[in-house]
């Protein structure tokens, strides 16, 4: 009898271990709601900024529908003006833990809108802040866009060191050595690289602004595979913490901790991407990229697509020449 309540015990631990193992993602959630969720909804408050106009989500925990995010990753610097040197349109559909990322290289040549102007894309952001970007990029896609999010260079070195370094693709050395530009070394084919090598990574473009768009799409896949790790959420409160003023969005603080809990638990997060191609030109001496209206199109048709709820998950378009589309 004694031998078989020890087995009884040991079969119940083995069943409860293997629950446990089978919805660690789950646990890690309830764990977070239980013990971190009010901390990080307060420091998210810090980051809140809306906009102009800007409405409210309403109240859904259960997030079906695909929404849209400017995401801009500025050179902010202390009583510096800045400028956006990341411009992405970014389409998250929460059902299917799936996001477009279509990116705008910096130097391409817009109209701004609120300047009755042509120039660089990145420096809407520079002329009137987030609400002037979203409201240039719209025009530029001819696509409403529903938030914006934004963090500055300091905000995300600082991230990448506190989740431990990321991974990065890096086959070669990669050497910044203009005449006029920050000199710095990126090693290749290291296992981890820190947030000052992760931040050279996506601000190098000695080679061309197409792929530092591209190895900026590159860093957003890696960096959230790196977060959605489940030995990395306890880590979410101080992560918030650390880009507090270097970090802003007009989403909600329960909107952001109601989705990032829908996509922990919806799987592995696929991302596609998309940049838009140019070919260069100067006018009075400064050089700028002119879009490629082919490659414009082809994007809005990805937004369109990818925007639509009633588009099922194997139908949603993929880039059409995904040679063309690689990191060169």
């Amino acid at each position: 009898m004694k031998r078989k309540s020890i087995y009884i015990t040991l079969a119940v631990v083995i069943l409860l271990g293997s629950c446990a193992f089978l919805f660690r993602t789950q646990l890690a959630v309830v764990a977070f709601d239980l013990f971190m969720a009010k901390d990080v909804e307060e420091s998210l408050q810090k980051s809140y900024k809306p906009l102009q106009g800007d409405k409210a989500p309403e109240p859904v925990v259960l997030q079906s529908k695909p929404f849209s995010v400017m995401l801009l990753g500025s050179d902010q610097r202390k009583d510096e003006p800045a400028r956006s040197d990341t411009l992405i349109y970014a389409v998250v559909r929460p059902m299917e833990s799936k996001v477009l990322l279509v990116s705008v290289p910096r130097d391409t040549y817009v109209d701004i809108v609120g300047k009755d102007r042509k120039d660089k894309i990145n420096h809407a952001y520079a002329f009137g802040g987030h609400q002037m970007a979203k409201d240039t990029m719209e025009a530029f896609f001819d696509e409403e866009i529903d938030y914006y999010a934004s963090i500055n260079f300091q905000g995300l070195k600082d991230v990448v060191d506190a989740i431990g370094g990321v991974e990065l693709p890096i086959g070669k050395d990669i050497v910044n050595k203009g005449k006029d530009h920050e000199k710095f070394t990126i090693k290749a084919n290291k296992p981890i690289y820190n947030g000052e090598e992760a931040l050279n990574y996506v601000r190098y473009r000695e080679d061309s602004d197409f792929n530092r768009a591209k190895r900026q799409q590159v860093f957003l896949d890696v960096a959230a595979k790196r977060v959605m790790k489940l030995d990395q959420i306890g880590k979410v409160p101080e992560l918030i913490e650390i880009m507090g003023d270097n970090f802003q969005t007009d989403m909600p603080p329960k909107f952001i901790i109601d989705l990032a809990k829908q996509m922990l638990t919806g799987g592995k997060v696929d991302m596609t991407s998309y940049t838009i191609m140019g070919k260069d030109m100067k006018i009075r001496g400064v050089y700028y990229s002119d879009p490629d209206m082919e490659d414009v199109q082809e994007a809005r048709d990805l937004i369109d697509n990818w925007m639509n709820p009633d588009t099922p998950a194997d139908q949603l378009l993929q880039p059409q020449d995904a040679e063309k589309q690689k990191l060169k």
